[in-house]
């Protein structure tokens, strides 16, 4: 296996398990929270999609899906176009409604797409190369690209874990 087929594999399971968790789910369900504090299946999966979105696009050099094939004006979000979800209070993920499930895959799937195309690009030598000197040791792409796989694969696993608790 190379590492493009790993990427792609690994992006691949967050995709199956964010299908998993908003499969077959009402507007109601998926803006439903298990304790006032805890965070939707709705707000978890586009928090998922938009870190997604947000980190590919800025190592790839693209524009975000949220904006370019405007996905914002779908979700209607009172946030700045910029946002993600990183550090939002509990008011903010109340604010997180979507109206179906094929609005959070649909808008996931484009995200997931893209990022399977270019990825499947990549070679070992590419993961090498430092896209964030904000940090020390600055960040090299192998580094995003497994933050972005870990963060996307806790957040789908908890929007699953929360589907569990609504259907019993």
């Amino acid at each position: 296996m190379n590492v493009a087929d790993l990427l792609v594999d690994g992006f691949g399971r967050v995709r199956e398990v964010v299908h998993q968790a908003v499969d077959g789910l009402s507007a109601e369900q998926l803006a439903a929270r298990p304790g006032p504090e805890a965070n939707s299946i709705g707000w978890l999966v586009w928090h998922l999609a938009r870190v997604q979105d947000d980190h590919v696009a800025g190592v790839a050099g693209t524009d975000q899906f949220w904006t370019a094939q405007d996905w914002r004006a779908k979700f209607d979000l009172p946030f700045p176009a910029g946002d993600i979800g990183y550090g939002h209070s509990s008011d903010d993920v109340a604010k997180v409604r979507p109206e179906s499930p094929d609005l959070l895959t649909g808008y996931y799937d484009a995200v997931h797409e893209h990022t399977v195309s270019w990825v499947s690009g990549l070679d070992a030598a590419a993961l090498d190369r430092v896209v964030d000197e904000g940090w020390d040791p600055p960040v090299t792409l192998g580094v995003r690209l497994v933050s972005v796989l870990s963060d996307d694969l806790q957040h789908a696993g908890q929007a699953a874990y929360v589907r569990g608790l609504l259907l019993g």
